[in-house]
């Protein structure tokens, strides 16, 4: 079999790239709009079946959709388009208005909604390759019929698929908990070399006129949850800003990392108004305590600013006072916490600067406990995602011990 050259987004090379010493039948990739996952997916199947006719091998290219009334539902028009890109694919393959398949039809295409197909799928000849596009909406019991009908040698299942519910049944299968054989990854519009301006102008559009959080689930693959459960849900926006001469601060608030946890520092101000601005951040997960200064050091003027930081680590703040750091420990209380939540929740909005890529992700999935039974939201914190919060109650935390002239309006 001749070489031929393709170009793929790099992030999915190594997706479709396997040594010797593996052995792969789960490749997937999930995230936002605009990521070329579906139109890659697509050209793939095509050098699989084209694989496949020519290695004497004999079935079925499934394409499936959780919901499919009719072929306009279907990837198929993917799948062309695809094969028409590649001129030796293109001569390869007969199209109809309802089918593709090799010219030597020992390998065609089969397009099903599996909600209502599912049974008839076990009927299909040979399936060598399972690819499930769409895959968000397919049910458990979609998949636990599905998987075991791909059982031809070597045979795969594919799934592309754009984030909506933490804990669907596809990202507990493929995201959270992805099978051994496995290669699956997140793509987004940023991971597209080809990524169009007609759409990067939709995309900026969005950005100055959704939500965060709706804008996050577009674009960037994350859940689409404006949760009650979310510590700061619809306190926060994303925006440029420069900070003005009427505003206070600057402050800068630091916590420590611990094992996985990361190192945080963060660069905030409070507007005449109470709005919270936050305009610079440090964030590095295994961060050597005397690699932290140079850390540091990347937040403006961290070295002329006193620093509050958790006082749970007296020699790290030891240790960056001698480097140079005014850092001293932040006071904590009984309800220390909590009253950090409140005057958090208490600000008329929390600006987040664009550059500050970590706090926009935690304060996206900072959230409470929920009751694993009853779905209640508890009064209690969810570990993780909390990090840069931490922070930035401890560089409040005089303003927040004492309630500050902009918590007054909290209890009047």
């Amino acid at each position: 079999m001749t070489k031929a050259r393709l170009e793929l987004p790099p992030k999915l090379i190594p997706v479709f790239t396997d040594s010797k010493e593996e052995a792969i039948r789960y490749r997937g990739a999930y995230g936002g709009r605009g990521s070329a996952k579906t139109r890659t997916f697509a050209l793939m199947s095509a050098v699989r079946a084209y694989a496949f006719a020519e290695s004497g091998s004999s079935g079925v290219i499934l394409c499936g959709r959780e919901y499919m009334n009719s072929l306009e539902d279907s990837s198929m028009e993917e799948v062309k388009q695809a094969i028409r890109s590649v001129p030796w694919l293109d001569a390869y393959f007969e199209m109809g208005e309802r089918y593709i398949r090799a010219k030597n039809r020992r390998v065609w295409y089969t397009f099903c909604g599996l909600r209502h197909n599912l049974d008839s799928i076990k009927s299909k000849a040979r399936i060598l390759l399972a690819w499930v596009d769409e895959a968000e909406t397919v049910s458990e019991v979609a998949w636990q019929k599905l998987l075991p009908t791909v059982r031809e040698q070597s045979s795969e299942v594919w799934a592309t698929w754009n984030p909506e519910k933490d804990g669907s049944p596809t990202d507990q299968r493929f995201r959270k908990n992805p099978p051994p054989g496995s290669k699956i990854v997140e793509l987004n519009y940023s991971d597209n070399p080809w990524f169009p301006e007609v759409l990067e102008q939709e995309r900026l559009n969005d950005r100055q006129n959704l939500d965060d959080q709706t804008y996050a689930w577009i674009w960037e693959g994350e859940y689409r949850e404006n949760s009650e459960a979310q510590v700061l849900a619809g306190k926060y926006r994303v925006d440029e800003f420069e900070p003005k001469e009427s505003w206070d601060g600057p402050y800068y608030g630091a916590d420590w990392g611990f094992a996985k946890d990361p190192t945080t520092l963060v660069r905030f101000w409070l507007k005449p108004d109470g709005a919270l601005m936050i305009e610079h951040e440090a964030y590095g997960v295994g961060v050597d305590l005397d690699d932290t200064p140079d850390m540091f050091d990347t937040v403006p003027e961290s070295r002329k600013h006193k620093i509050r930081g958790d006082c749970a680590r007296p020699e790290t703040i030891s240790h960056l006072s001698r480097r140079g750091f005014n850092v001293e420990a932040a006071a904590k209380w009984s309800g220390s916490v909590e009253d950090g939540v409140a005057w958090l929740r208490s600000r008329p909005e929390i600006v987040i600067h664009p550059r500050c890529t970590n706090t926009l992700r935690e304060a996206r999935m900072w959230s409470y406990k929920v009751d694993r039974l009853t779905g209640d939201i508890l009064p209690k914190l969810a570990d993780g995602n909390e990090h840069i919060w931490d922070a930035v109650r401890y560089g409040a935390a005089p303003i927040i011990q004492y309630r500050g002239y902009d918590m007054m309006a909290v209890y009047l």
